[in-house]
C-alpha cells in the first residue's frame, strides 16, 4: 500500500463523521498554548497519530516535531540539545526495562519540561512509578488523536481557573443574507437563556452593525485592540467593551471610512484569545469577504455558523466554505447551517432538502421571511425577541443558541413533567389496589 493510501486510510478512521464525532471529547480538548513539543516513537502508528494531531487547530500555535527511535533516540538527542516544553515518548519497553532508560532521559531534561509516556502495558504499579519520577501522564497504546490532545490540554490548561471560552464564528454565504442579524440575536438569546456572559466581536470594521442593532454608540472598540494587540489585557478590554445588558457586551466596530483597516491573522488571534479568557462565549461577527484573517478565524473557532438564503449563489458559496472546513478541521463537528429569509411568496427557492443534500449538513434552523418583525427590531435597536417575544424567529434563535452550545431546551421537558404530575393520583390508586 502506498504512503498516500495509508494516509487516506488513517484519516478515514479518525476523521469527523456523523456517527464517529465525539462532541464531549472535542469539548475537553481545549486549545494548546504556544509551546514546543518533540515526540520520539517506537511505533509507526503512534507517529501517525501524533502527526495527525499536530495538524489540528488546537495545536496550531504549538511547534510539534515527530521522530522515530523511541526513548533511545530521545536520550541521544538531548545529550547536546535543550529539551522542549513537552517530550512525548512512545515505547514498547516493559517496566523493568523502561524505568532505567527514563532515569537516563531525566538527566538531560531541563527544569519545567513535561513528559508524556505512551506505553504498551496497562499496569497500575508502572503508572505509579512513572508519576514518582515526574512523568506528567502515561497513556496506553493504541492512542487516538482526541485522547492525546485532551491529555496535552490537561497539562497546560489550569483546572483551578475558569475554562477558556468558546468562540462561535458567524459568516454569511453571501453578502446581505442576515449573518450579522443572526449572530446578534443568537448571542443575545444565549446570554438571556443561559445567564452566561457573552461578548460579540464585530470584525466588519467599516460597515459593522453591532452598535446599531443594540442602540449603542461606543467611542472605542475592537479597532483599538487590533491596532495594538500586544497591549490588550483585562483592564484595557474592560474599557473597550460596551455593556448592553447584564450578561452581554459588544466589541463594536468603528464604522468610519477615513482610515484603512489592515488586519493580520496574528492580531485577530491575540485579541480573540484575550476575550475568550474573560467570558464563556465569544460570538465573532465576520464580514462577507475573504482574507487570510477571515480564514484563520473560521479555522480556529470552536463552532462555525453559516447563514444562507435558499438560492443558487448561496448554495455554491456555502458548499465551498463547508468543503474547506471539512478538509482543514478534521477533528471538529460539521459547521452549523442556518437557512434565512426562506419561504418568500412567489420567489423560486432551492428547497431545504436539496440544500442539505448538496452540503451534507443538516440545517439547525430555517428562519422564514418576516419583513415586519426584523425591520422594526432593526430600526428600534432591539433584538427580535425583545420587540416581539411571540415572533417565530425568536424561537428559531433559541434553537440555534442551544444547538451550537450542545444543550437541550429545558422548556421541552416541562410538558412531560406536568403530564406525569397529573397522572400521579391515578398511579397512587393503582399501587393501593395492589
Amino acid at each position: 500500500m502506498s504512503n498516500q493510501a495509508q494516509s487516506a486510510q488513517f484519516e478515514d478512521e479518525f476523521m469527523d463523521g456523523d456517527a464517529g464525532f465525539d462532541a464531549e471529547a472535542a469539548e475537553r480538548a481545549r486549545p494548546i498554548p504556544r509551546i514546543s513539543i518533540q515526540a520520539f516513537c517506537d511505533d509507526q502508528r503512534s507517529a501517525e497519530v501524533l502527526q495527525y494531531a499536530a495538524e489540528d487547530r488546537r495545536l496550531s500555535k504549538a511547534h510539534v516535531s515527530v521522530h522515530m527511535g523511541g526513548i533511545a533516540a530521545a536520550i541521544a538527542h538531548y545529550v547536546d540539545s535543550p529539551t522542549p516544553n513537552l517530550i512525548i515518548v512512545d515505547t514498547a519497553l516493559s517496566g523493568p526495562a523502561l524505568l532505567p532508560e527514563l532515569d537516563r532521559l531525566a538527566q538531560s531534561c531541563d527544569p519545567g519540561t513535561k513528559v508524556i509516556i505512551i506505553g504498551r502495558y496497562n499496569d497500575v504499579l508502572l503508572y505509579r512509578e512513572l508519576l514518582k519520577r515526574g512523568v506528567s501522564e502515561y497513556l496506553v497504546a493504541p492512542i487516538d488523536p482526541m485522547g492525546l490532545m485532551e491529555s496535552i490540554s490537561n497539562l497546560y490548561n489550569n483546572p483551578d481557573t475558569d475554562p477558556v471560552g468558546h468562540v462561535f464564528a458567524f459568516i454569511g454565504a453571501k453578502g446581505g443574507v442576515g449573518s450579522s442579524t443572526v449572530c446578534h440575536n443568537v448571542a443575545w438569546t444565549l446570554s438571556e437563556v443561559l445567564k452566561s456572559n457573552v461578548t460579540i466581536a464585530d470584525l466588519d470594521l467599516a460597515f459593522g452593525t453591532t452598535g446599531l442593532d443594540f442602540n449603542q454608540d461606543p467611542v472605542q472598540g475592537i479597532a483599538e485592540a487590533l491596532a495594538a494587540p500586544e497591549r490588550l489585557d483585562d483592564q484595557l478590554l474592560d474599557r473597550l467593551l460596551t455593556k448592553c445588558s447584564e450578561h452581554l457586551s459588544i466589541f463594536a466596530a468603528p464604522v468610519v471610512l477615513d482610515r484603512d483597516y489592515d488586519i493580520s491573522p496574528e492580531s485577530c488571534d491575540m485579541v480573540i484569545d484575550v476575550v475568550r479568557q474573560n467570558v464563556p462565549y465569544v460570538a465573532v461577527d465576520l464580514p462577507h469577504g475573504w482574507s487570510p484573517w477571515t480564514k484563520r478565524v473560521l479555522l480556529q473557532a470552536d463552532e462555525v455558523i453559516i447563514t444562507a438564503v435558499p438560492d443558487l449563489a448561496n448554495l455554491r458559496n456555502a458548499k465551498n466554505i463547508v468543503d474547506l472546513l471539512r478538509t482543514a478541521r478534521k477533528n471538529d463537528a460539521k459547521p452549523h447551517l442556518v437557512l434565512n429569509m426562506a419561504n418568500v411568496p412567489k420567489r423560486q427557492e432551492i428547497t431545504l432538502k436539496e440544500f442539505e443534500q448538496a452540503l451534507d449538513v443538516k440545517a439547525i434552523a430555517t428562519i422564514d421571511y418576516d419583513c415586519e418583525s426584523f425591520s422594526q427590531a432593526a430600526n428600534n435597536g432591539q433584538m427580535v425577541e425583545e420587540m416581539n417575544p411571540k415572533a417565530k424567529a425568536a424561537e428559531r434563535f433559541r434553537e440555534i443558541a442551544l444547538a451550537m452550545t450542545h444543550r437541550r431546551d429545558v422548556k421541552a421537558d416541562k410538558p412531560a413533567a406536568s403530564g406525569l404530575a397529573a397522572l400521579a393520583p391515578f398511579l397512587e390508586k393503582l399501587k393501593l389496589k395492589r
